[in-house]
């Protein structure tokens, strides 16, 4: 699989110290897995984002762990606001 373009907004890339990154992960890869490997690379912080926050997955929201990996995620946190 060529790799996943992760992409982190507000307290996501604050926890990652990046906006954007390219992982190789298996073809077969889940949110689940990725998960795992975000909260293994960055710690605490970003576990506390993942706990509440959402993928999205080639422009749509998935909360499931088992959906498979897409081309591009997007790492959002919970926002605040009006």
């Amino acid at each position: 699989m060529p790799p996943v373009t992760v992409r982190y907004f507000a307290a996501a890339a604050e926890a990652a110290g990046v906006e954007e990154e390219r992982l190789d992960i298996a073809a077969d890869s889940t949110l689940g897995a990725l998960r795992d490997e975000l909260v293994e690379r960055y710690g605490v912080a970003m576990e506390r984002v993942l706990r509440s926050g959402s993928f999205l997955v080639d422009g749509t929201v998935h909360r499931d762990p088992a959906h498979p990996v897409g081309a591009t995620v997007d790492i959002l946190p919970p926002f605040a606001g009006g």
